[in-house]
């Protein structure tokens, strides 16, 4: 919270003392004020958790092309095997097929690699959908405190209606960014 909401709400607290009738929407204020607090920081820590699970994401898929790189190696080794001037065809064979189990294992291990990557990439889709509610929600909440305070410089109870519709809005889509999957 800045240092001008804390002075908003302080002046609107001075104005509610001053006016019973508008300590109702002070304690709005005060209650909207935490209340865009805790979804701004929900929005950042999702924030977060997306760019580290993309940093995840990124290193596995270099892990997987390091893999699909010693494979193909593997193959070449493999298949250029036959082609190796020597006399001893055992050892060429010995040669031949230890490339080819070799390569044969990375590509298996290729495709573990690839499912993680993957199921991080959902990951990553998931966690910017819930940030992004968040932010959706901070700014719902921030126009409901900003219209709410408007009733305290106005007098006029609609503003605060009006402040408080923002604010469920806000509320519910918060909730709607912590029930995402």
């Amino acid at each position: 919270m800045s240092a001008d909401e804390l002075h908003e709400l302080r002046e609107s607290a001075e104005h509610g003392h001053s006016n019973p009738n508008l300590a109702p929407v002070s304690l709005t204020m005060a209650v909207l004020a935490v209340l865009v607090a805790v979804v701004s920081l929900l929005g950042h820590r999702a924030h977060t958790e997306e760019v580290v699970l993309q940093a995840k994401s990124s290193d596995q898929w270099s892990y997987y092309q390091a893999k699909n790189i010693r494979a193909h190696e593997d193959d070449l080794f493999s298949e250029l095997a036959p082609l190796m001037s020597n006399n001893d065809a055992g050892g060429v064979a010995k040669f031949r097929e230890k490339y080819a189990q070799e390569a044969e294992r990375y590509k298996h291990d290729k495709e573990e690699i690839q499912h993680e990557a993957q199921k991080l990439e959902n990951e990553v889709a998931i966690e910017t959908k819930r940030a992004n509610r968040y932010d959706l929600a901070e700014v719902f909440l921030e126009i409901g405190l900003v219209i709410t305070s408007i009733t305290l410089l106005s007098g006029r109870r609609i503003f605060w209606h009006l402040g408080i519709v923002f604010s469920i809005a806000g509320i519910a889509v918060a909730v709607s960014g912590a029930l995402v999957r």
